[in-house]
């Protein structure tokens, strides 16, 4: 018997030392989290403040484009508005993009009306519209700088 009390006390002396280096393993194992949570914190504010300026710079970013487009557009000569409307009514025709930027407001939303009606007609209202976007491209873009601006821009026709 004093075999087995000797072995039971080397038994809990060692499972009270286990215990112990259980402890002090949990206590440098919570502290070593509460250092990796401050360096967590500390970087978020970083990188927090690095998107709010990134925000701020893309915010002057497109205001910057906005206005030099605007400023662009406004300043452009019959020629280079030619050539723009022409493209975008090739491209875009079936939407009468070009119709709105012309001030043909009633035009361009019949074109708009014809080339979202496609999706419910299975695409023949849209394709009447880019018919007639490619046309009047075409013919934008084949008419002189002064003609097209006379016939456009001053005379103010609507329709090819």
């Amino acid at each position: 018997m004093s075999e087995d009390k000797n072995l039971r006390d080397d038994l809990n002396d060692m499972l009270e030392g286990a215990k112990d280096e259980v402890k002090k393993a949990a206590g440098r194992a919570s502290k070593k989290a509460g250092e990796f949570a401050e360096e967590a914190k500390e970087a978020f504010k970083g990188a927090k403040g690095s998107t709010g300026g990134f925000a701020d710079e893309a915010k002057e970013s497109a205001k910057d484009f906005a206005n030099d487009a605007r400023d662009a557009f406004n300043n452009a000569s019959g020629e280079n508005k030619k050539i723009l409307i022409g493209i975008l009514s090739i491209v875009l025709g079936w939407l009468g993009v070009h119709k709105f930027i012309l001030g043909y407001n009633t035009e361009g939303i019949i074109l708009l009306v014809l080339g979202l009606l496609g999706f419910f007609t299975c695409g023949l209202t849209s394709a009447i519209s880019g018919i007639i976007g490619l046309i009047e491209g075409i013919i934008y873009l084949t008419k002189t700088d002064e003609e097209f601006y006379n016939t456009y821009q001053v005379g103010k026709k609507p329709w090819f």
